[in-house]
């Protein structure tokens, strides 16, 4: 496994195979000679934890030589290990404020996710796929209690933590926070470049339950890698990235791309999320569907805050149609 070392600093990148398009789970252990950080965790698997171990050990450390695991968002392929080594090494762990509720799993948040969820559905003509969709999640929501964080979580609310810059980076999810090494050129930004696949922006509700135009938040928080020109970057899924400029340019043209497609969609006549999804995606729609009506809806928020189309609400269901000034435009 590749050693990443300059100026005092080591990364160990622990890096362990998984499916689904992910590619690899990739989470780093960064040593300095007053810490020895973990940024995010993996996911809960005799992999994983093997992989940390074996890290560890290849590199004469062991896990109580762990100063603190610092988490870039939320997500369970992120934080997985967290309570199994904090059972066997108490150490502080770091993460957003907006993280907690979610690490938590505080019933109130994941009540309101649930029924932000049901309401998206319905509003996007979802029917029964956003019936059986939600059914699911109010099921998840009991199944996966024991996933909660059974540790204090340290809220990371300054502009630094260690020596690293923290930047917030939503889209991929709310509470994304990138670790900036600013004199080693490192940037460690959780889910939102990968080399191999674009990063979706998952739609989710901000704290008081409205959607987030998170496609918006994405191009941003590119832009904002974009202008931070890292020689290096380490991301949670896939290879470590050099040539990052190319890469951002690269993701933006697909997200206009792709809005524009969308655009032509709805000028042709098709009118619903669910009608977009099912033309675009085909089965794939109906294989990976939170996924793909996520895709769908990003795109449609996207598109009307540029006020390229705009919607209609007939008996509960949102249609989309073309502005006229961009029909001008054609």
């Amino acid at each position: 496994m590749n050693v990443f070392s300059k100026e005092g600093c080591q990364v160990f990148p622990i890096i362990v195979p998984a499916e689904y398009g992910l590619k690899t789970i990739n989470f780093f252990l960064v040593k300095t000679k007053k810490s020895l950080s973990l940024i995010d965790a993996g996911i809960d698997s005799q992999e994983c934890w093997d992989a940390l171990l074996q890290t560890l050990q290849d590199n004469q450390l062991k896990l109580e030589d762990l100063t603190e695991i610092i988490l870039t968002h939320h997500h369970y392929d992120h934080v997985g290990l967290v309570n199994k080594i904090v059972a066997q090494h108490p150490v502080p762990v770091y993460a957003s404020p907006l993280s907690i509720p979610r690490l938590k799993r505080d019933s109130n948040y994941m009540e309101k996710r649930v029924k932000f969820y049901e309401q998206l559905y319905q509003e996007m003509g979802c029917g029964e796929l956003g019936d059986k969709q939600v059914n699911y999640l109010k099921k998840a929501v009991i199944k996966n209690k024991h996933q909660a964080l059974q540790t204090d979580i340290n809220e990371i609310t300054g502009s630094k933590l260690l020596h690293f810059h923290i930047i917030e980076i939503p889209g991929h999810a709310p509470d994304q926070i990138a670790l900036w090494d600013e004199d080693r050129q490192w940037l460690f930004p959780g889910d939102l470049l990968l080399e191999h696949i674009s990063s979706n922006a998952f739609v989710e509700p901000d704290d008081t339950g409205k959607r987030l135009y998170t496609l918006i938040q994405q191009r941003n928080s590119l832009e904002t890698c974009y202008s931070l020109d890292p020689e290096i970057v380490f991301p949670g899924h896939g290879s470590m990235i050099e040539e990052s400029s190319k890469l951002i340019e690269k993701r933006i043209e697909r997200i206009e791309a792709k809005a524009d497609r969308f655009l032509q969609l709805i000028q042709s006549g098709i009118s619903t999320a669910h009608q977009l999804a099912e033309t675009y995606y085909k089965n794939t729609y109906y294989e990976q569907f939170p996924l793909v009506i996520s895709e769908i809806v990003s795109h449609l928020d996207y598109l009307e805050a540029q006020g390229r189309i705009t919607k209609d609400n007939n008996q509960g269901v949102w249609h989309y149609s073309v502005n006229k000034q961009e029909e001008a435009l054609k």
